[in-house]
């Protein structure tokens, strides 16, 4: 198997556009930032799907929707403006789009509070956003990264291959939920019944196979090739044997059948852009219950994309010998102002996408390939049809090759101090079981300072470590927070 990081070189750069992206430095070239970022959008694309059936149609305690369409053309544009911010400002090749996690948080809790509407919602992710920023800027939110333990840092990495690999299986029909009607404490099974069936299931195991062969033989942009040949694939098999919607056959594809649009090209509507109302929600649910909803998004959000920058600046090599990641600062501040601009626009907290790592497995080192995702992202506002040409089943073979490639970092754990090991197994075991980045972060934070104290170790734990764990506690017991509140 390839080494997910080629070699950095000393060589010359070879013009101001090398010069200003560092891509000889990194080991990178033009041509491999271009395929890394078309690779991250293919991965990442099926946000602009997804996002709108996850808040367009979910209604506020009034009964109101933000509209699929609408939330479609949002989430396009902002993941667009951030993620090209991320690659010129941090010069890093990491994408940004509306965080699942929090977009489904936001709708079937947070919308739901009687009396909030989507514009108080939106404007709640404002001022997680907003503080968010204040903790970057004022330096906490980097000194938090600096006090974690090598270690969990490297278990927060193999936790997000695992949880990656998962998403693919997933996603790909692969690995379903079993049905409550089984009467069985199992939650998860293979394929359908326990047994693999359906076109969809066959093309996410040829295009398996096909990414780690041509990964094992070194083939450059192996994982865009096999995208590419799954998604043809995929087409022919839908052409010939329909195999429609996996919510209308349980042998149907995941969410996105393969098929080709009737129109290519229209007008997106922004009228969502700036309707969010910040202040709105202090006066409908006062102040302590506003802070006690920001603070459960600011948390999420936080720690999500910590962990995920992590983990994907490591694949990328951007981790210096002294653990420090390069240009740690402004990637942290885009992030946080990620918040803020998918909450002026309705779209929900944009953040780090960890799906940029199928990007980075392709080539991607630097800001360009994100100049191209965000540019491929804008344009989807005008081709959104276009979206459905690749289905989940096509993606989710390099979902999985990349989880494989960041769970080989595991052996970097020291095994040997239970002060360390068992949060760091807490950390990578709770990410996708919970399907939550920030839950096995709390996880592992949390039990690590409680490890160390009950060895008599308090003097190795970090000060700033004794304020996250505490913080993870209120985050696990918000709901008996809220109780005593009301």
């Amino acid at each position: 198997m390839p080494s997910a990081t080629p070699p950095a070189t000393r060589a010359e750069p070879r013009g101001g556009l090398d010069r200003f992206f560092s891509i000889t430095r990194r080991g990178s070239t033009v041509g491999r930032e271009v395929r890394g970022g078309v690779a991250t959008f293919i991965a990442m694309s099926y946000i602009v799907v997804l996002n709108p059936l996850v808040l367009g149609y979910g209604q506020d305690a009034a009964g109101n929707t933000l509209g699929g369409t609408r939330v479609a053309a949002v989430t396009a544009l902002v993941a667009g403006v951030m993620t090209i911010v991320m690659g010129v400002w941090a010069r890093s090749p990491f994408g940004m789009a509306a965080g699942l996690g929090v977009n489904a948080f936001l709708a079937v809790t947070i919308a739901t509070n009687p009396g909030l509407t989507w514009p108080e919602v939106m404007g709640l992710v404002i001022w997680a956003g907003v503080i968010m920023v204040v903790l970057v800027l004022t330096g906490f939110r980097t000194a938090v990264f600096n006090a974690v333990p090598a270690s969990l840092k490297t278990a927060i990495v193999v936790g997000i291959g695992l949880f990656i690999a998962l998403i693919g299986f997933v996603n790909a029909g692969f690995v379903r939920r079993m049905p409550d009607a089984a009467g069985t404490t199992v939650p998860v099974q293979l394929g359908s019944g326990g047994q693999l069936f359906g076109w969809p299931t066959l093309t996410f195991v040829v295009g398996l196979l096909l990414t780690v062969a041509l990964m094992v033989r070194n083939v450059k942009g192996g994982i865009l090739i096999s995208v590419v040949l799954t998604t043809v694939l995929a087409h022919v098999l839908e052409a010939v044997a329909p195999s429609g919607s996996s919510t209308e056959s349980a042998h149907g594809w995941s969410l996105v059948v393969p098929s080709t649009p009737d129109g290519f090209f229209g007008l997106p509507d922004l009228s969502l852009l700036g309707a969010a109302a910040p202040l709105e929600a202090f006066k409908q649910l006062g102040a302590i219950s506003c802070l006690l909803l920001i603070f459960t998004i600011l948390l999420s959000v936080f720690f999500d994309a910590m962990g995920t920058m992590v983990g994907l600046s490591q694949q990328a090599g951007l981790v210096a010998e002294d653990g420090q990641i390069e240009h740690v600062d402004r990637v942290l501040l885009v992030d946080a102002l990620g918040a803020v601009a998918g909450g002026a626009g309705s779209a929900s907290s944009n953040q780090i996408f960890v799906e940029s790592s199928t990007g980075i497995a392709d080539g991607a080192r630097t800001g360009l390939a994100n100049v191209v995702t965000g540019a491929l992202f804008l344009a989807a506002m005008f081709l959104t049809p276009l979206v459905s040409l690749v289905p989940f089943e096509a993606v989710a073979p390099a979902m999985v090759v990349v989880g494989f490639l960041m769970a080989r970092n595991v052996v970097d754990i020291d095994w040997q101090d239970w002060g360390v090991a068992v949060p760091s197994f807490l950390t990578f075991a709770v990410m996708p079981f919970t399907y939550s980045i920030a839950d096995g972060i709390g996880a592992g934070f949390v039990s690590y300072v409680f490890i160390r104290l009950v060895q008599g170790r308090a003097k190795d734990i970090h000060p700033l470590m004794y304020v996250v764990a505490l913080a993870f506690v209120m985050f696990f017991g918000v709901g008996v927070i809220e109780g005593w509140a009301a």
